[in-house]
């Protein structure tokens, strides 16, 4: 008899588990619910950002802020909202360029700064202050280089200058180039 209760046991078993299987497909529970996680979307993202880069002897080279950073998983770029970039010299005030939006490709080599871009180096000894406004500049930020093909002016009262497609380099020696249409108004002694 006790032979006979030890099979009732697994045939209780048995038709547990059949049940649960069933009530499992009755309810569609065993279907793996997968969220579809879109394209281009955020993997990270940081509000308040700041991102300083040194030179071999330990000195600011150059540093990157931004109100809103958020990086994404597909083409691992960094798109920020406001950012704001210094590079720093030792002869001069450094360079501070700002612009609405800016999108940094994945390997950090280029920065496009998308809509309205202020580029200002401030007055110091020997050293003119000098404001440009432009469009979309491309930025090199590890040769401290940038250029685009957008109109530009580059103000240094009181003379100003104006042109199409500028070539910016913000280290020492530092080389500034206007491309075509050149026209201004210059200060004569």
């Amino acid at each position: 008899m006790t032979r006979l209760n030890g099979n009732y046991n697994y045939l209780y078993l048995i038709i547990i588990a059949l049940m649960s299987w069933w009530l499992v497909k009755l309810t569609g529970s065993d279907e793996l619910s997968r969220i579809t996680v879109p394209p281009h979307s955020p993997d990270y993202f940081s509000k308040g950002y700041t991102k300083w880069e040194m030179s071999e002897l330990g000195k600011p080279k150059s540093k990157l802020i931004a109100d809103q950073m958020t990086h994404y998983s597909d083409d691992l770029t960094t798109h920020m909202v406001n950012p704001l970039m210094f590079f720093y010299n030792e002869k001069t005030p450094p360079w501070v360029v700002k612009s609405e939006t800016g999108i940094l490709s994945a390997d950090g080599n280029d920065l496009l700064l998308n809509g309205k871009v202020y580029v200002d180096r401030a007055a110091a000894e020997g050293v003119r202050e000098l404001k440009i406004y432009t469009f979309n500049l491309k930025v090199k930020p590890a040769t401290s280089y940038a250029e685009t093909d957008a109109w530009a002016e580059l103000i240094s009262l009181p003379s100003w200058t104006t042109g199409i497609g500028m070539k910016l380099v913000f280290a020492e020696p530092i080389h500034l180039e206007l491309l075509s249409h050149v026209k201004g108004n210059y200060e004569t002694k």
